[in-house]
């Protein structure tokens, strides 16, 4: 399960003295600035956008669309009747903007305010009976291309098989028939107190993202409290109190103290514990908070760095009725380390031979823009820390290195470029060609690299953009192995417009657009759009591109190519692919675990391609028997092979060994492997304590992908340090000295 977790910043406060407003309130309507701001972000959208079209009938019916299905994609809330009710203003969004009209999104979301509550009335409802599980019939939960229910009745249905999927997974988790129908009638009334607590800012960004993504995918309308989020996820910094929160029924609580920051030296913040109330500085009224949005509750801790907030606390090991406290914190600058690069060292085992291969897990290419231009000399940056970690790595004497990019959905483009010069001399690295067909190279113009040793990139299905930039580059210049699946096939740049600032007002209340300015090309002429980069050497991947990467989307850039930039590659790595192929298949083939890793793969791919489970009981009992069984049988057979190697130290000749552990990326969603241990529950239905500890436990599974990336890097290794001709042809010609470390 995926959740939303907010980190406790950041820049500014703002008071709010009452719970805000929730589905017994009035309808929402749009302000006036959103007007504004709608007709400032069509400025850009039509003029200056790498794809800029105008806003005419044929924009407003694809934005139409666009509306409704990000409302309600799965076509679970709204009937055909409701759409059609608003069918004459399909074509008419462009004049309502120009206009500054925008009662019919705020009608439209009104509608579906009204069809959650039905809808959500009607799923408590059906918990008053038992279901029937032994019938025989089968539950869509994938409806992205479902056709809108024609009555009430298809609707009723629809929701039946909801719900009866629901009960099913909590019993097929041992859990009684009262405890399920307890739960489920939590979930279904906290799932529509918080559509209710949906404000008009959300409502307008919602529908300018129907506008801007219909242009082109990755194109994006960011209101001021978006846009301030989005800033911290690019610095990695914020002012606050250094903590993670999460909702938990009714409460807003701590799911993690940042080390070093406020909460963590007050020792006074624990994990688990429940903030009731927020007060400004040390004298300032406190606010009930309970019931709220988590995000209204951050933007009351946020403030200004060296200011005070207090918190009035329930503690986690105590019950509803325990003693509060109230503590007060002064907010700091916290850097968020969970997505900053982290290194690691595998040490894999050859016969007599053991090969050291550093591993960096890169998250995101980050950039604190802010900090870098005042000065300040310990501004946040990957490639700042990619070096510090080469440092230690070099002092450590690792043999090679691997770059593990997995689900590292990109960032900065200069971080991009400025990563790529790490391992290279001197060069290009990416073409860029504007909306005006202008072509520029973006280069890299320090001399030496901070490692010139092997190297691999670690790749899937989730890197995308600047990781497509960096594993591109580092393929075209020979300089490193690509391994994993293919890329996600992302070629565009992306700006951030301040339309606040275009407009030139004094506060943000306009927002911003992230918006496609630029498409980058490969320096060979290629570009990674919709094909992505394909590896060297490649995993079994778990999904298709026609479901998760560019090519998904209908109205994606289409595939080019430009005339290739004026570069030389640094080494030739083809004479020795063939030999790390043949090493790589050869192991692949006498391992259990490669083999479980693939049938993992299989399983998954399997599983997004039915959609459909049945909702019959004894079908998925033994859907789920064979599920544990087969983990059983799993952990009987490592069990059998640790202990063949405690017997026999020979058959341990490939094993591999981690040391200086960091935290290992995750390979996708691993339904396949999580499904055994199904609770039936939403990640927020659990005790914070017991979420933790079950992705803790995920990160802590073996990661058969990397290990095997570090097999193949230390083949090569082998390889090249017993042959000097081809160590010349696979290592960088020239080693210029290595980079000043970064301090």
């Amino acid at each position: 399960m995926r959740k939303t977790l907010i980190v406790l910043a950041l820049l500014a406060s703002a008071v709010v003295a009452a719970k805000p407003t929730g589905q017994s309130g009035p309808l929402l309507k749009p302000v006036e600035d959103q007007a504004e701001a709608a007709i400032w972000a069509s400025r850009f959208l039509t003029r200056f956008h790498y794809k800029a079209v105008p806003l005419d009938d044929a924009m407003s019916a694809k934005m139409f669309d666009a509306y409704f299905d990000s409302l309600d994609g799965e076509k679970l809330f709204f009937l055909k009747s409701d759409v059609d009710r608003f069918s004459g203003a399909r074509e008419q969004l462009d004049d309502a903007i120009y206009n500054k009209d925008l009662s019919m999104p705020f009608a439209v979301f009104n509608l579906y305010l009204q069809r959650v509550a039905e809808r959500t009335a009607y799923s408590r409802k059906l918990l008053e009976k038992p279901f029937d599980l032994n019938t025989q019939e089968s539950y869509s939960y994938d409806r992205e291309k479902a056709t809108w229910a024609t009555s009430t009745a298809e609707l009723d249905d629809l929701w039946r098989k909801r719900v009866k999927n629901d009960v099913l997974r909590l019993k097929l988790a041992n859990k009684k028939d009262d405890e399920i129908r307890k739960t489920l009638d939590k979930r279904y009334a906290g799932f529509g107190d918080r559509v209710a607590q949906i404000n008009s800012e959300d409502v307008f960004q919602t529908f300018m993202n129907a506008y801007a993504t219909s242009i082109e995918p990755h194109t994006n309308y960011l209101g001021p409290r978006a846009s301030e989020n989005f800033d911290i996820s690019m610095k990695l910094s914020l002012e606050g109190i250094g903590a993670v929160l999460q909702r938990e029924d009714e409460y807003t609580a701590i799911r993690e103290i940042v080390p070093g920051g406020p909460a963590a030296l007050s020792g006074k913040l624990k994990v688990g514990d429940r903030i009731l109330g927020v007060g400004q500085g040390e004298h300032g009224q406190i606010n009930d908070v309970i019931g709220w949005r988590l995000d209204d509750v951050v933007e009351q801790i946020r403030g200004q760095k060296d200011t005070v907030v207090r918190l009035e606390v329930l503690p986690a090991d105590g019950g509803p009725d325990a003693k509060h406290q109230t503590l007060a914190l002064v907010r700091k600058k916290v850097s968020i380390e969970e997505q900053a690069a982290k290194k690691q060292i595998i040490e894999v085992k050859d016969g007599d031979a053991v090969r050291r291969v550093g591993v960096i897990q890169l998250p995101t290419f980050y950039l604190d823009f802010d900090a870098r231009r005042r000065g300040d000399k310990d501004y946040k940056s990957a490639t700042r820390d990619t070096a510090k970690l080469l440092a230690e790595l070099k002092q450590e004497k690792v043999d090679g290195v691997v770059i593990d990019l997995r689900n590292n959905g990109g960032g900065s483009l200069s971080e991009a470029t400025e990563l790529t010069g790490l391992f290279i001399d001197k060069g290009p690295v990416v073409q860029v060609r504007s909306a005006q067909g202008r072509i520029e190279a973006e280069e890299d113009h320090q001399s030496g690299m901070a490692w010139d040793g092997p190297l691999a990139v670690m790749v899937n299905r989730g890197s995308a953009s600047a990781s497509e930039i960096f594993a591109a580059a580092i393929q075209d210049y020979g300089r490193g192995l690509i391994i994993g699946e293919p890329t996600f096939g992302k070629g565009t740049v992306q700006m951030l417009v301040d339309l606040d600032n275009a407009a030139q007002n004094e506060k943000p209340k306009y927002g911003e657009l992230k918006m496609t300015s630029a498409q980058f090309f490969r320096i060979n002429g290629g570009t990674t759009q919709l094909r992505g980069v394909v590896p060297d050497i490649a995993f079994p991947d778990a999904g298709e591109a026609k479901e998760f990467g560019e090519s998904s989307y209908p109205n994606a850039l289409p595939w080019s190519s430009i005339t290739p930039a004026s570069y030389d590659a640094v080494a030739d790595l083809k004479p020795v692919l063939p030999m790390l192929t043949t090493r790589h298949e050869a192991r692949i083939a006498k391992s259990q675990e490669w083999a479980y890793y693939a049938e993992d793969q299989s399983e998954v791919k399997r599983l997004r391609a039915e959609k459909t489970v049945s909702l019959n009981e004894t079908t998925r009992r033994k859907e789920r028997d064979d599920q544990e069984a087969r983990k059983k049988t799993r952990d009987a057979e490592r069990a059998a092979l640790e202990q063949a190697q405690k017997d026999n130290p020979s058959l341990a000749s490939t094993t591999v060994t981690r040391i200086s552990e960091g935290t290992a990326a995750e390979d996708g969603d691993d339904e396949a492997a999580t499904a055994a241990s199904d609770d039936g529950l939403q990640a927020d239905e659990r005790s914070i304590k017991s979420q933790v500890e079950r992705e803790k436990q995920a990160k802590q599974r073996k990661d058969v992908p990397l290990e095997e990336a570090a097999h193949i890097l230390a083949d090569e290794v082998g390889l090249i340090r017993a042959d000097t001709k081809l160590a010349q042809q696979v290592l960088p010609q020239q080693q210029p000295p290595g980079r000043i470390s970064v301090d």
